[in-house]
This record gives C-alpha cells, structure tokens and sequence, in this order.
C-alpha cells in the first residue's frame, strides 16, 4: 500500500494477492478450517482516500457494487480503530475499486488492512502496530497478510500467523477472471463433500529454497479447491487448460477462485499468452506484475 497523507486526509493503495498455493486442512470446531499458503502481492491495486470528519464513519464506492456498505471490511475496519481512540472523530471514505469482487484476488481484505493504517494515520498512529495486526484478524484470514505490509510470506492458522521471507523476483502475471464469482463458504462446503470419501494428505517440505524461485514454488502444489470448482465450473476448467498451453512459469487459482493467475517469464511472453486465448466472452484481463517490495506505508 503506497501512501500520502495530510493532517485531515490519507490516500492508500490497496493491493491484490495471490495464492501460489493453498492446502486447506481440517474444519475445526469452530467451522473455520485450518490453511498453509504462500501470498504475494500483486501491482493491481484498488485505492482508498480517507478524510476526517466531526463523526461516524461513511463509504463511497467507485467500479463496482460491494454490497451494503455496514458489511465492507473497510467499514468495519474504520471502526475498530475509531472505537479503540475514543470516537474523537469520525471518516469519511472513497474507494475506488479495480480489483474484481468475489475473484480470490483478495481486494475486500485489502481495503480493510488499508482502512487500518489510515485510520490510525488520521488518529496520530494511536493504534501500536502490533495490535493493528489482532484487528485485521477479527477482520478475516487475508486481512492480516496485507495489513502486515510485506509482498511475499508463508501463512497458517487462519492466516493470522505469517512468516515474512525473501521474495521471488518479480514477474509479469496475467489474470483471467470470468464474470461470475466464487463464495468462499459455497467452495469450502463442496471441498469438504469431496475429501468425505478420501480425507488423506500428501507430505509437503516447505523451505527458503523452495520458495525463492518461480519454477520450485509451482513444483510445490497447486490449490485444494482446483479441483472441486473445475468439476462445477467447466468454463473455468477450459480457461485454466488454455492458459496452461502457455507454459506460464506458475499457472494457480487464487484463492477459493474465480481468478486464475499466470506467471511468466516476460512482458512479452505475458502478452502473447493473452494473444492466443483471444477475447473469450464474458472473461476480463488483468496484465500486472509481482511485488519484490513492501508497499510503502
């Protein structure tokens, strides 16, 4: 998240992510499952201007419909903050969105993380950073990854444990994102319908090495929900068959879908894979890249 503030107004970047890849565990006692993934951030960005104002907290939105603004994670985000300094003030937000909704690109989490820090930015930093980070928590499993600031790291738990490591060397990426979108609790209940027959697990050794280039991170795995959302969405399947044709470095669905993300080796290697998919109906594009560094604060 890239930022420029004044006394009375913050403007941040909130960047996508993606999954390079995802196992998804056990569902707890608590409904929640348990995950191991490695996020990276992308350039894509939605955009956040937050101001002050005598009280409460209001949203607008540009691009896209989010739905009622009392459930935006950016909403709620501006609350926690606001209510943990006292309500001295309230904000008014614009979010601009060009992240697609409901795409595993993570952009409703991202808003929220940067509704964190500007918040706080506009309340003097009252907020520690270390229980910034417990907010984003409450907030969802990808909030604490963008709320953390860093472009690339290993996560578990519910996503609130991370561990921050050197990450790859930036790369073009080409989403491809179809027009419907994928709710995550839909695509967990079919996962766990699948894995009822057969619940085992592969072995899997994460290290530094595997994880510092392109080509060992695709040979880590892929997403566990690949394969329950191409059985219910064969469009989706041909997409990502299509894609794979390409020979793109990492070929992923991001998240519980529907975006697939292609990571290439060059601009142009990038653009000629879009050249060959043509212009698929009802399929949007996103040409971008990989983060090597954090957002700047």
């Amino acid at each position: 998240m890239t930022a420029s503030a004044t006394p009375e107004t913050v403007t941040l970047r909130a960047h996508a992510k993606l999954n390079l890849f995802l196992r998804v565990l056990a569902r707890e006692a608590s409904g929640f499952h348990g995950l191991e993934t490695a996020f990276s951030l992308v350039e894509l960005s939605d955009e956040l201007s937050v101001r002050r104002i005598a009280r409460g907290v209001e949203l607008t939105v540009e691009g896209v419909d989010t739905g009622p603004p009392n459930d935006n994670l950016a909403v709620r985000a501006a609350h926690l903050v606001l209510d943990a300094t006292g309500n001295r003030f309230g904000v008014r937000m614009h979010l601009r969105k060009n992240i697609p909704v409901r795409a595993g690109l993570g952009g409703g989490s991202s808003d929220g993380a940067a509704a964190l820090w500007a918040v706080n930015t506009l309340a003097g930093n009252a907020v520690p950073g270390h229980e910034i980070l417990q907010f984003a928590s409450r907030l969802g499993s990808d909030v604490p990854f963008f709320a953390a600031r860093v472009p690339f790291a290993l996560a578990w738990g519910h996503g609130e444990r991370l561990f921050r490591l050197p990450p790859p060397p930036p790369a073009p990426v080409l989403l491809v994102v179809p027009d419907f979108g994928v709710s995550t609790a839909e695509a967990y209940g079919q996962l766990d319908a699948a894995r009822a027959a057969d619940p085992a697990r592969g072995a899997v050794v994460l290290d530094p090495t595997a994880l510092s280039g392109w080509g060992s991170i695709a040979r880590l795995g892929g997403n566990d929900f690949e394969s329950v959302l191409f059985a219910r969405e064969p469009r989706l399947r041909a997409l990502f068959e299509r894609l794979a044709e390409t020979r793109p470095l990492l070929l992923r669905l991001s998240g519980s879908g529907s975006a697939i993300a292609a990571v290439y080796r060059t601009p142009d290697d990038r653009n000629a894979a879009q050249d060959v998919l043509g212009q698929p109906d009802r399929v949007s594009f996103f040409a971008t890249e990989t983060m090597a560094e954090a957002p700047a604060a």
